[in-house]
């Protein structure tokens, strides 16, 4: 038996879409002999979640400090099991398209010399219209360090965004979890994961990501010079650190 552990940090303002994410969830078939379980974690301690979360034997509900979405991930990861084979990111106001978990197994159980995989993802807008990115690389392999020099060369912007991560949950383990930042801890841990293993990109989309005033990308704080020059340089060095390391991915060649 496989397993694949769907990981999403949730707070007040966006628990109303956890709905939406559930669905989505509740809908994915995966390949014979695999079963997907939950873990949501409310980033704080408030009772503006709980109301919102499934009750469902497959789903697990879990409260810490205040410290932002990585900090909740990374804690999420104390329900993640030994057993567990694959850790898949879906945010709280996000939703999963239709086989986008069962590519994400197909994958990385076909390739074992692959850490990690992408796919492409369409914004969801607030008028319920579906917008895709004009920089998607071909459907393949991601080598290593591609996704740090299209980063670099594109004012700190991948080609593969961080929202649709699955990845091996030994290698996720490995590397830390997610960045210590508060902001950019997915793109943080995506191009440390590229530094150190090949990944894959699935052309065909795997991810809605909603668009809404309440995210927090759409903050003032999100796009502040200092603090984010801060942040670019904390996942720059990061990954050019792994990246000159001699370490292979276990699961490689």
């Amino acid at each position: 038996m496989g397993r694949v552990v769907v990981v999403t940090a949730v707070h007040g303002p966006s628990a109303s879409h956890l709905s939406d994410a559930w669905k989505s969830l509740r809908e994915q078939e995966l390949p014979a002999g695999w079963e997907w379980r939950w873990v949501v974690q409310e980033d704080g301690k408030s009772d503006d979640v709980a109301p919102h979360v499934p009750r469902d034997d497959r789903v697990s509900f879990g409260q810490g400090r205040q410290g932002g979405p990585g900090v909740a991930r990374t804690l999420a990861l104390s329900r993640v099991g030994q057993d567990v084979d694959l850790v898949r990111v879906l945010d709280a106001d996000d939703m999963l398209t239709p086989g986008a978990l069962s590519r994400d197994v197909r994958v990385l159980t076909s390739r074992p010399h692959l850490g990690w995989t992408t796919a492409r993802v369409l914004d969801l807008l607030p008028d319920g219209s579906r917008v895709g990115f004009d920089q998607d690389p071909p459907e393949g392999v991601v080598e290593r360090g591609a996704v740090l020099e299209h980063w670099q060369a594109h004012d700190y912007r991948a080609q593969v965004h961080p929202a649709s991560l699955c990845v091996r949950r030994d290698l996720l383990a490995a590397l830390g979890g997610w960045t210590a930042l508060p902001a950019s801890e997915d793109t943080g841990l995506l191009l440390a994961l590229n530094a150190v293993a090949e990944g894959w990109f699935h052309g065909e989309a795997g991810l809605l990501y909603r668009k809404w005033p309440g995210q927090a990308t759409s903050w003032p704080d999100h796009t502040e010079t200092v603090e984010r020059n801060a942040r670019m340089a904390v996942v720059e060095a990061r990954a050019k650190a792994l990246g000159r390391m001699r370490w292979r991915y276990p699961g490689g060649e």
